[in-house]
């Protein structure tokens, strides 16, 4: 089984909700900490075992496709959708847990 890949937990979050579900907020260019909790889930993982993290711009076809824009995706037309580049800073200078 090797290169064997298992998802073991997998969750949508849009970043526009990360401070509140009631007040959307624009995602800025600045490093922003984002925090995100994942419910339990009951997984061993043996010796040798390796965990990879994805962070993706989308969860199509799970989900609806992101215009990686602040407009109502419902609304989104085919020109509206670009490309987006995500960046996680995970250092001594910008680790404050």
């Amino acid at each position: 089984m090797a290169g064997y890949e298992m998802l073991v937990r997998g969750e949508i979050f849009r970043g526009k909700f990360r401070n509140s579900f009631l007040n959307r907020s624009h995602c800025s260019r600045k490093v922003t900490e984002v925090k995100y909790a994942l419910t339990d889930v009951a997984h061993t993982f043996r010796k040798g075992h390796h965990i990879m993290i994805q962070v993706q711009t989308h969860g199509s076809p799970l989900a609806d496709r992101n215009p990686q824009k602040f407009e109502d995706i419902n609304q989104a037309k085919d020109a509206d959708f670009q490309k987006a580049t995500i960046k996680i800073f995970h250092d001594r200078a910008n680790n404050q847990g």
